[in-house]
């Protein structure tokens, strides 16, 4: 079985003016679904066909670079999509705000970490909030396409929450304003589906 590239949940200019629809539509039908045909061309005829692309990145063997940077880049664009929305925007509530709060202190101090973490990634990558089994929530970032579900990779809990600060994600509409991108990105976060991921994996 072979993956999907998924449909967006939204429209692509559904995120405007934070992300523009010319973008998001390049960003969708080009990048991710080259690394969906690029993932499956690599699994094709392997063990590795037929697993879930969660059980594929956890046990990858991480010299096999061509699983590596397509199914990373096919898992973490899926999430991306998700964990965005056109009614984003605001703070967590609930039990994921209780966390944010016990890690950092103040969900403003959430947002500095997780703004720097972004914003520091040299070269092209993702910054990540990611959940422990027992509910403890910890920022990280990685490079490339790498994600935390890989052995030895950033903050290694299951990403609730991840930015991409690849060029791609952002240039038409920011150029080189990376940290101009990111705050926008505060505005379309969907904090329900956040939350909903951060009790599914707690």
């Amino acid at each position: 079985m072979s993956f999907q590239l998924p449909n967006l949940p939204y429209a692509y200019d559904a995120l405007e003016p934070h992300i523009d629809a010319r973008t998001m539509e390049i960003h969708h039908t080009k990048h991710h679904n080259g690394y969906t045909n690029n993932l499956n061309a690599a699994i094709s005829g392997t063990d590795l066909e037929g697993k879930s692309i969660e059980a594929i990145l956890s046990g990858l063997d991480m010299n096999n670079m061509a699983v590596r940077n397509n199914g990373g880049g096919y898992y973490n664009h899926c999430l991306f999509w998700e964990v965005m929305g056109p009614s984003g925007g605001g703070t967590p509530s609930g039990a994921l705000a209780d966390a944010i709060s016990a890690a950092y202190g103040s969900f403003d101090a959430f947002k500095e970490a997780f703004s720097k973490a972004a914003a520091t990634r040299f070269g092209s990558g993702w910054a990540w909030l990611c959940v422990h089994k027992g509910g403890k929530v910890e920022i990280c970032s990685t490079a490339n396409q790498d994600n935390p579900l890989m052995p030895g990779i950033g903050c290694g809990g299951t990403p609730i929450l991840g930015i991409d600060v690849w060029e791609h994600a952002y240039y038409l509409n920011y150029q080189n304003r990376r940290p101009d991108y990111i705050g926008a990105f505060y505005n379309v976060i969907n904090w329900d589906k956040v939350s909903e991921l951060f009790e599914a994996n707690k």
